[in-house]
């Protein structure tokens, strides 16, 4: 740690779990398997002679269910992954040995959020709607943040605020706003260590088009080697007033796998 983080944890800070709560039913896309949680042994189960029980559980999930972090191996484009590197040079054993989410190191460094609906004066923005270059100069512009090379940039559409009405969070018919290809290439170029929104997928989704094409994740993913962050929980942190932050995440180390699930945490020093 610097000295100057050291002296910003003694003063206090504040921290924002960017993270949503596993709970059986949640939203997610249905690409992907939901997520159960049962316990597998029971307090009384067993007994031991002193009185004491303990309990245990089993959780099933996909490794893209839940705020979660996508690993370079989890899109292609026309055979290759990122690096040109054949698909199936990749995998081995039933596992990715290359660009797996295991390959993805902790990470704690400056995040930038662009809050898109502050800068446009509503709300959320509507369904299907395409956040552009312009929208992202904007949001930078009027929050007065300017990302840097290595930055974490979470970008907001509000859509978060349909969390619990689950049919409209996923937005099979509707549409779900979010970059689109040009959005994309704008982020990749600033170079970010990583970049994640509040939707399932880090993408504008149109009206009754599902998942059908994710330009989005072939640019970061494929084109520039940049990990996504899905279905975070941006309302607080924009709510605060924050644009600027120490941000700390990193994902399980499933190793060969796709994604893993994580817990975001956006750090301000205390007012």
């Amino acid at each position: 740690m610097t000295t100057a983080l050291i002296d910003t944890v003694r003063r206090g800070t504040e921290i924002f779990d960017l993270g949503r709560p596993f709970v059986p039913g949640m939203p997610q896309s249905p690409n992907h398997p939901a997520y159960t949680h049962a316990l597998q042994r029971r307090h009384g189960d067993m007994v031991r002679p002193d009185g004491g029980s303990a309990a245990n559980d089993f959780i099933s999930m996909g490794t893209h269910v839940g705020t979660h972090m996508d690993a370079l191996a989890h899109v292609s484009h026309c055979g290759e992954l990122y690096g040109g590197v054949p698909v199936e040079d990749a995998v081995s054993g039933g596992r990715f040995s290359q660009l797996g989410i295991d390959t993805v190191r902790p990470l704690v460094t400056p995040g930038i959020l662009l809050d898109i609906p502050s800068a446009r004066g509503v709300e959320q923005c509507d369904p299907g709607y395409e956040i552009t270059p312009d929208d992202l100069d904007r949001a930078a512009a009027a929050q007065g943040v300017e990302p840097r090379e290595g930055d974490v940039i979470l970008v907001r559409s509000g859509w978060d605020r349909n969390w619990d009405d689950r049919e409209r969070y996923i937005g099979r018919d509707s549409g779900v706003p979010g970059v689109g290809e040009a959005g994309a290439e704008w982020l990749a170029a600033r170079r970010p260590s990583a970049v994640g929104a509040d939707t399932i997928a880090f993408e504008q989704i149109a009206p009754g088009k599902g998942h059908a094409v994710l330009p989005a994740h072939r640019v970061l993913l494929v084109e520039h080697g940049i990990n996504i962050i899905e279905t975070m929980n941006l309302q607080r942190l924009a709510e605060s007033g924050h644009r600027s932050f120490v941000f700390v995440v990193s994902p399980l180390e499933f190793v060969g796998a796709t994604g893993s699930p994580v817990r975001p945490l956006a750090i301000v020093a205390a007012a």
